[in-house]
């Protein structure tokens, strides 16, 4: 019988762009199941909360296959997909400078745990240099941020920063 093979795919998610949008999607061409686990730092201040933005990756991914599950942790990422039966986690990589931190964390994730394997992805090209923290300091500055956000994505940072 084969092993299903069930990756988590963790982040801050504040809010999702359209790069994390491009590795869910090639995530979900090489896994049975992903799980976009919104990781949360009770002591970080976030423009949305854990629930807003796992509502906004329920929206924007709610046509996408069957096999995507959103859930939230503030524990330990190896203990909640060992919890889940997920063998892999799954990191996306924009600049080289990404590679330095992501690294550091995989060892450690290993060290925690030998089962669990990271597995990283470049994003697409059209999205290297896109982040979110990029994107509240754009938006929340009155650039626009158009095309690199899901269109409602795009109007729930207005409506954040039209109130702030």
């Amino acid at each position: 019988m084969k092993t299903k093979k069930i990756a988590v795919y963790p982040g801050s998610f504040d809010p999702i762009t359209n790069g994390h949008l491009d590795i869910i999607v090639r995530g979900l061409r090489m896994f049975d199941e992903l799980i976009v686990l919104v990781a949360y730092n009770p002591n970080k201040s976030s423009l949305f909360s854990v629930e807003e933005r796992m509502d906004l990756i329920r929206l924007v991914t709610q046509d996408l296959d069957g096999r995507l599950r959103v859930d939230c942790s503030s524990g330990l990422l190896v203990d909640y997909a060992k919890s889940q039966g997920a063998n892999v986690i799954l990191r996306g990589l924009r600049a080289v400078s990404d590679f330095e931190y992501e690294f550091q964390m995989a060892l450690i994730n290993r060290r925690l745990n030998r089962d669990v394997e990271t597995v990283f992805l470049m994003t697409g090209y059209q999205w290297f240099y896109t982040s979110s923290n990029l994107i509240k300091e754009a938006a929340g500055l009155g650039g626009s941020v158009k095309g690199l956000v899901p269109d409602v994505v795009l109007e729930r940072l207005e409506e954040k920063f039209r109130t702030r």
